[in-house]
């Protein structure tokens, strides 16, 4: 858990804190479920106090890549973008594990732009931070065979989630990775085959 005081923009500015807990509404959600859906308008704007999000850009075929995660302490860059300029959201986010989400009515965002800088170091400082991982996501794609993204994207979960036990099935990963599950599974066969997992019932354990 990563309360606003922790956060290093914040810190110089207790009234910016004591603001955003004014105005902010906290919400508990459990994993799985999708705060925010490509085309929806967005409302408010989500600070992670607890927890870890995963932001997803879907085709029109239905098909799923993941972008970037959100964790506590994080907000998303989209929503900030989206919402300040009145549109609808290009991404879909989902709760990666149980997470507390302070959200900022967008309404407020103007107020906090002009009277606090600390907010937009904090905001530029994500925008940053997400441009680099978009980066990543195309220098992979472009570049990397589907084995070696699979292989990062398991060491960024269990960075993400602290275990290197995973608890995920083939399709997710499928599905986050914007390829065939039985891709998927061929690539964790051999993975497993020579000694870098364990695979078990839903279940991928990094050796």
């Amino acid at each position: 858990m990563k309360t606003l005081e922790q956060i290093s923009e914040f810190k110089s500015s207790p009234e910016l804190i004591d603001k955003l807990y004014k105005y902010c509404m906290l919400k508990e959600y459990k994993a799985g479920t999708v705060i925010l859906d490509e085309n929806a308008h967005v409302r408010a704007i989500p600070i992670v106090t607890k927890g870890t999000l995963k932001v997803m850009r879907t085709d029109e075929e239905g098909k799923e890549i993941l972008l970037y995660y959100i964790k506590a302490g994080e907000s998303c860059i989209m929503s900030f973008l989206g919402g300040l300029h009145n549109e609808t959201s290009k991404v879909k986010a989902e709760v990666e594990e149980d997470a507390e989400i302070l959200f900022l009515p967008v309404e407020k965002v103007p107020l906090f732009i002009k009277e606090y800088p600390q907010w937009l170091d904090y905001i530029f400082r994500l925008y940053h931070k997400r441009f680099e991982e978009l980066l990543e996501i195309v220098n992979a794609i472009a570049f990397k065979k589907v084995d070696e993204r699979l292989l990062t994207l398991l060491h960024k979960k269990a960075s993400v989630s602290g275990s290197n036990t995973l608890q995920i099935t083939h399709e997710q990963l499928a599905n986050e990775l914007g390829t065939a599950r039985v891709v998927i599974s061929r690539l964790l066969k051999q993975l497993e085959e020579n000694g870098t997992v364990q695979l078990g019932r839903n279940k991928i354990v990094l050796v």
